[in-house]
């Protein structure tokens, strides 16, 4: 296997040309020869440096509005030519082909077009053929070849012209080839999940280019990694790096918080809230939330969906927490709220959420849409003879929306825009109300003309024989079993009232 290669012959074609410049100059130095097309053999040409038209290598014109530029025998053959093969020496000179060295090409902005919102023939235009074919080309090569197929890159190749007089080793090329397979096999996700749209294939396909290394996974022993782009997603303002655990709370806070559009403070611990409100002001909305457990708060994630001011950051500033999120802080708010080092403020920035959810499960993967459903009082229909008034309406819708984002099997406690208690996360739905109601009243929380919520149905009577003793006066649920008449019939005895959505929110 060849250990070093001496790069002779170059060919440069790119749709960006940032920072380009110097190893135009650096392989002119060396005494390169350089073969380009279109767009990039101008730029080359205008630094003043000799580059040879593709067209004259191949003895073809660019044709079909720029479509066939590239793919050539003499431009492949140079590519995919092994050095230490006889056979394809001689077929080189028999055909007057140059070994090609060094290969620099990019991709057309497939990915960024269909962002852009732009129509399906623009989007088909850049869908690139003769650059994701010159990449696999010499990366397969990559004994012999040098492939740089991302700006991200020339800074490294740069370096190596300089220091190694144009000379590379074969782990160089080896790593160059690497980064190269990543930009087409991501490009061509990409593109396969833009056709797979309207009638999808069953087939499960991911590429994220950006990542972050984690301090660790959920526990220490774990090594974690965050795909994707925090930086797009939020300003951090303060604080240390979130770590895996955070990111999982910050989700679900994320995903709670957009079920408002009023004023509303959520506090969440391990996904769950343990405090939400909603009120005329975030101050307001602070203050309630955190009655709702104080207890639970502390070292939680805290998310508003109005700006933090000063007011609201000082009553903040009084407990211990791990993140706070909100869509804008004031000066004096970030002032005061940065006086301890390690608390991350974060400011969210409007950013499109995946509309599936996916994640690892056995030997596969498992993935749904997202659960973008929520039903208010329209959708609610009233089973039992008592109707629920029109404030108790409201507490049911606002008690859905935190049901939905609560681990099942769960009850939701809630009255005048509070979340008043919650059980969560067990394993019958009797547990998950005494679970409730024994945490409304440890906080002092008075649950008469209170409304509950479940996330699925209730197969027995009990939880509304239990619902009535507490203090409750109406109840939502989904419905569905075979035994809803019984808990029905229990409401009724009880003067309770009772809507079903039709929609259930388990969450495990």
């Amino acid at each position: 296997m060849s250990q070093s290669v001496q790069i002779k012959n170059a060919l440069i074609s790119v749709y960006y040309k940032d920072n380009l410049e110097p190893i135009i100059h650096e392989l002119n130095r060396l005494g390169v020869n350089i073969y380009s097309t279109g767009g990039t053999e101008t730029f080359i040409r205008n630094l003043g440096v000799n580059v040879i038209p593709v067209e004259d290598l191949t003895s073809y014109p660019s044709i079909l509005g720029g479509r066939v530029k590239t793919l050539h025998p003499k431009v492949f053959g140079g590519i995919l030519a092994r050095r230490s093969f006889d056979g394809d020496k001689q077929q080189l000179e028999q055909y007057e082909i140059p070994e090609i060295d060094l290969v620099i090409v990019d991709l057309y902005p497939f990915e960024e077009t269909v962002q852009s919102g732009a129509g399906a023939e623009d989007v088909i235009e850049k869908i690139d053929i003769g650059g994701i074919s010159l990449i696999r080309a010499a990366a397969k090569n990559f004994k012999d070849v040098v492939i740089v197929a991302s700006k991200d890159d020339y800074a490294g190749l740069e370096n190596i012209l300089k220091t190694q007089e144009g000379a590379t080793t074969i782990d160089q090329r080896r790593s160059f080839a690497q980064k190269a397979f990543n930009i087409s096999s991501n490009y061509d996700t990409h593109i396969f999940n833009y056709f797979n749209e309207a009638e999808p294939l069953p087939v499960f396909k991911q590429s994220i280019q950006t990542s972050q290394v984690l301090r660790y996974g959920e526990n220490p022993h774990q090594k974690g990694t965050f795909y994707g782009n925090l930086d797009a997603m939020f300003n951090k303002l303060n604080g240390k790096e979130l770590s895996y655990n955070n990111l999982v709370d910050v989700d679900a806070a994320v995903a709670i918080i957009d079920e408002f559009t009023e004023p509303t403070v959520a506090i969440l611990k391990h996904t769950n809230a343990c405090g939400v409100a909603s009120r005329s002001f975030i101050k307001e909305a602070w203050i309630d939330a955190l009655a709702c457990d104080p207890v639970s708060a502390f070292g939680g994630v805290i998310i508003a969906n109005a700006e933090i001011d000063a007011e609201t950051a000082t009553e903040i500033d009084k407990i211990f927490y791990e993140v706070l999120i909100a869509p804008a802080f004031t000066d004096e708010a970030v002032q005061i709220l940065s006086g301890k080092k390690n608390r991350i403020l974060l400011v969210r920035q409007p950013v499109e959420l995946p509309v599936k959810h996916f994640k690892t499960l056995l030997n596969g993967v498992i993935e749904q849409d997202k659960d973008a459903v929520i039903e208010g009082p329209a959708q609610m229909t009233t089973v039992t003879e008592k109707a629920p008034t029109e404030a108790e309406l409201k507490d049911l819708f606002f008690a859905n929306k935190i049901v939905k984002h609560t681990k099942s099997n769960t009850i939701v406690f809630a009255k005048n825009n509070q979340l008043m208690a919650s059980g969560v996360g067990q394993t019958s739905r009797v547990d998950a109300l005494k679970q409730a109601v024994i945490k409304a009243q440890s906080f002092g929380f008075d649950l008469n003309g209170a409304v509950m919520a479940s996330d699925a149905f209730f197969p027995f009577p009990d939880c509304a024989e239990l619902a009535a003793e507490a203090g409750i006066t109406a109840i939502l649920q989904p419905g569905g079993s075979i035994n809803d008449k019984l808990s029905v019939a229990m409401c009724n005895e009880k003067g309770l009232a009772m809507v079903t959505t039709g929609v259930r929110h388990f969450k495990h």
